[in-house]
């Protein structure tokens, strides 16, 4: 019986081990530049500039932090575009924040995984470290479809799920029925600055 309780005991450790497990990022030097990429709720419609979430990001965390939203932007034109604003940006981190235009025109999930997917294997190939950002469906539940999940946890990347679907049920948050307000921004910012201390790119 010792025996099987010693194998017990050691089969629950190393499964705890594999929960506590998470993906890490390296961490940033002072100089590096961080690419924020998406659409509208990168770009930041319903505040003003300096209130875009990626403005705030770059005060939060003192490091350089590029916009690249485009608004009404869909997955497919993202990765069509992406090359380029990599090479000409250069970042050691990509923010991946994409595919609400999608699920608000009824593109297919499986195209947006894919989509995701070769966006992010473009910055990797690059030496570009990525965090994927949730989006939420335009639905009663207001929460991500579980792509999101699926994707961070297939090609091992940080994910932050949650803070667009918490701003989404705010209205107070909100400038309109999707995009954040100043204050929406704001708390998109933080939470995504916490993500970067969670995996190690911030100290």
């Amino acid at each position: 019986m010792s025996c099987i309780a010693a194998l017990l005991a050691g089969f629950f450790l190393l499964l705890c081990l594999a929960c506590s497990r998470q993906p890490s990022l390296p961490p940033l030097a002072a100089d590096t530049v961080i690419l924020a990429f998406g659409d509208s709720l990168t770009f930041g419609t319903g505040a003003q500039p300096g209130q875009s979430y990626p403005a705030v990001l770059a005060r939060l965390v003192e490091r350089r932090v590029v916009n690249a939203g485009i608004p009404g932007e869909i997955s497919a034109q993202g990765l069509q575009r992406l090359p380029g604003v990599l090479d000409e940006v250069q970042p050691a981190l990509l923010l991946l924040c994409h595919g609400g235009n999608d699920m608000l025109r009824h593109l297919s999930h499986e195209e947006l995984r894919s989509n995701l997917r070769a966006m992010v294997g473009l910055a990797q190939s690059r030496g570009i470290a990525v965090m994927l950002i949730a989006v939420p469906e335009p639905s009663f539940a207001v929460k991500a479809p579980p792509l999101y999940a699926e994707l961070a946890k297939e090609l091992g990347l940080p994910l932050e799920a949650k803070i667009l679907a918490r701003i989404e049920r705010q209205r107070s948050l909100k400038s309109d029925q999707i995009h954040p307000n100043a204050d929406g921004y704001y708390h998109m910012a933080e939470a995504i600055a916490q993500a970067l201390r969670k995996h190690g790119a911030i100290k």
